[in-house]
């Protein structure tokens, strides 16, 4: 009696395997996700707007309790109505946008001065060891000088013009950004540089090809440092350096109401100030942050 093979081979033949990696990808991709691709703007609301708006208005509740509570005088801690009609008075007067603007302006020039400049000085500094060994100890010398103490030296050098308000600003921002490389370099397994020169990626190409991604994490907190540096160095600069020709920026209009002795308009320029570090993380770094999460299989999507 003739046995029966029930193992027939199939027709069509093994699957190659890509389309076996592409399918265990799309599988773990799939079980990796949290919810559908486009989140419902109800749930975006409740997760990512309503916890910050609950915490703002708290600090609005317990504010108003201190000033109705008189646990300072009036001239110490203005009320919120005070401070909403400084920012009122502003608007109607035209200046409001004007404080803005002078200063993030500024603050986004120097930044992107310093990338330009810290970029290729991390590389060169993370790379070349004489180089680290000579110039390594001065960035982080420089990163932990604060930046304040820039402002007099470079009043003298270049005077009260936009050029002292650039150099405090790169000189803060810089070594952060070179030294966020350096430790992304200094990150990269050293399998992935192997693996790069067998590939032919050597030189330059190898520092775009493999070098430059492996140490994205690294690099983009060093931006993100840089960013809080050159920010903080430019209210410096302005809270110092004062000159019609520089314009009214948020530091600048802090400074007047210190001299104004007008609470209230220190706070707005507090307020100012605080709004637009928030704006810029919200709408710049943390996007760049998911991504590079995402992209290194380190966050879901949802």
């Amino acid at each position: 009696m003739a046995s029966t093979d029930t193992t027939r081979p199939d027709p069509a033949g093994p699957a190659p395997a890509g389309q076996d990696l592409a399918g265990l990808e799309a599988g773990l991709d799939a079980l990796g996700s949290t919810g559908p691709a486009g989140a419902p703007l109800r749930r975006t609301l409740v997760d990512k707007v309503l916890p910050p708006a609950i915490a703002v208005v708290l600090v609005l509740v317990v504010w108003e309790l201190l000033v109705v509570a008189h646990v300072a005088p009036s001239y110490k801690l203005p009320s919120p109505g005070a401070v909403w009609g400084e920012v009122t008075d502003a608007w109607e007067q035209g200046t409001l946008l004007g404080y803005i603007w002078t200063s993030v302006e500024r603050g986004l020039l120097g930044f992107l001065l310093a990338l330009v400049i810290g970029t290729p000085l991390g590389l060169v500094v993370a790379r070349v060891r004489p180089v680290r060994a000579a110039v390594g100890p001065i960035l982080s010398g420089l990163q932990s000088l604060p930046s304040v103490a820039w402002v007099p030296p470079a009043v003298i050098w270049l005077g009260l013009d936009d050029r002292m308000m650039y150099a405090v600003i790169l000189l803060g921002a810089v070594p952060s950004i070179a030294n966020g490389l350096v430790s992304g370099v200094d990150q990269v397994p050293p399998l992935y540089l192997r693996a790069g020169r067998t590939l032919g990626a050597t030189g330059l190409r190898g520092t775009w090809h493999i070098v430059l991604p492996a140490a994205l994490p690294g690099y983009l907190a060093g931006l993100k440092q840089g960013w809080a540096f050159s920010w903080r160095s430019l209210m410096a600069a302005e809270i110092i350096a004062s000159s019609p020709d520089l314009g009214i920026g948020l530091g600048q209009l802090l400074e007047n109401g210190r001299t104004n002795s007008s609470m209230s308009m220190v706070f707005l320029a507090i307020f100012l100030i605080l709004i637009v570090g928030i704006a810029v993380d919200l709408l710049v770094f943390s996007p760049l942050e998911r991504w590079v999460l995402r992209s290194r299989g380190l966050a879901v999507k949802g």
